[in-house]
């Protein structure tokens, strides 16, 4: 019990120190940061529960007023910004993360991790983005996704980047890869 707290307050560290990463904000006000890459790494590392826990708190830390997020940012105005749905999607994307990472336990961790990576921190994250782009924007949802594709060479990036710390970690200490345990 004290090991998974342990684990998933240090991995929504983990997603706030990401943001530290300076941002590039594209000219209809959403940020490319690393924080996507923490929202796939605690799936991969930690598995659906626990990872999905990290992302919820790092989500309630912002919710609060923490200015946790890329630029500085935190507090509830953030729920009616054209980000709301990313930040909304981060505990989902996380669980979903971990759940196909947990799943695909028969092939090797970094394969696993990757596809996992690109189908929880990618497709789910970007499903609940772009539907909260859209009605923030007052767009339609297929004008709001057409916004994110610039994004997605980014995010498949940071997908290979998940698989591959994860690969090593599970290498130097696989009982510390709990998606595996």
């Amino acid at each position: 019990m004290e090991r998974s707290l342990t684990q998933i307050a240090l991995f929504a560290a983990l997603i706030a120190a990401l943001g530290l990463i300076p941002q590039l904000t594209l000219a209809f006000g959403v940020p490319v940061t690393a924080q996507s890459l923490g929202i796939m790494l605690c799936g991969t590392v930690l598995g659906a529960k626990r990872g999905g826990l990290a992302a919820l708190l790092f989500v309630g830390l912002v919710a609060i007023g923490l200015p946790l997020l890329a630029g500085g940012r935190g507090g509830l105005g953030l729920f009616a910004s054209p980000t709301a749905g990313f930040l909304i999607g981060f505990p989902v994307a996380a669980f979903a993360t971990g759940w196909v990472t947990e799943r695909l336990s028969g092939m090797g961790v970094a394969w696993a991790a990757g596809i996992a990576a690109l189908i929880g921190g990618v497709v789910v994250l970007y499903a609940f983005g772009v539907t909260g782009m859209s009605l923030v924007l007052g767009k339609t949802w297929l004008e709001a996704a057409l916004l994110m594709t610039a994004f997605i060479p980014g995010d498949v990036i940071k997908a290979v980047l998940a698989a591959l710390v994860t690969a090593a970690l599970y290498r130097a200490r696989p009982a510390s890869v709990a998606s595996r345990a």
